[in-house]
């Protein structure tokens, strides 16, 4: 199998079966899903859910979130991994989104990268999920079951993996795709132990057929 007739039958595959693939964390308006994306680094979305409607509550704008300290939010959020860090993030972000732009949420990457806590795969999630930018952001989940299913061949970090799966899905389906990816890794081709019994897409992945050769 070539790999465009691998990332065709995949793609069709999750446009029948996950049409509306989206995220599993909750916000309300772009400023909300910025802060739940920077916490949801190294941590779940579950436990993300968990503490931030508190924390919107207390925090509901930027420009609330900038007069703050990090100690004050540190006590929201103290049950997620790296909450010192977080905190700080979080508050610089608040700082700069104010005063470089105005208290509204950029869609360019390269600007949204400059607020502290954003790195390039929340730059990315931010494109996609509010602005619908052809922007794929690549976490573990996105990295490990694009490997392992073979949409990617010895992609050695995520950048890597990003312009791969760029190059060959659509652009109008790259902010569903993500999604599409991160679903599948948390629930079906989950790290340890992949459900390759309830995948529907094992017929075309790499992985599968290695471990069952016809």
């Amino acid at each position: 199998m070539t790999t465009k007739e691998r990332y065709k039958k995949i793609i069709e595959w999750f446009q029948v079966n996950m049409p509306l693939a989206e995220t599993e964390l909750h916000h309300s308006n772009p400023y909300e899903l910025l802060v739940a994306v920077i916490l949801s680094a190294q941590c779940t979305d579950k436990r993300v859910n968990m503490i931030t409607p508190a924390l919107f509550e207390a925090f509901p704008t930027p420009e609330v979130m900038a007069v703050s300290s990090h100690e004050v939010v540190f006590d929201y959020i103290r049950s997620i991994s790296y909450p010192n860090n977080k905190a700080k993030h979080l508050v610089g972000m608040a700082q700069k989104l104010v005063s470089d732009f105005g208290s509204v949420v950029p869609d360019d990457v390269d600007q949204l990268q400059t607020l502290p806590g954003v790195g390039r795969k929340t730059a990315n999630v931010i494109a996609s999920v509010i602005f619908d930018k052809p922007a794929m952001a690549v976490d573990t989940h996105v990295f490990r079951v694009s490997d392992r299913i073979g949409l990617t061949t010895n992609s050695k970090n995520p950048l890597q993996t990003e312009r791969e799966l760029v190059k060959h899905i659509p652009e109008e389906l790259i902010p569903r795709a993500h999604h599409w990816l991160i679903l599948h890794g948390r629930y079906v081709c989950i790290a340890r132990k992949p459900k390759c019994h309830e995948c529907g897409i094992r017929e075309w992945c790499r992985y599968y057929k290695k471990q069952s050769p016809e």
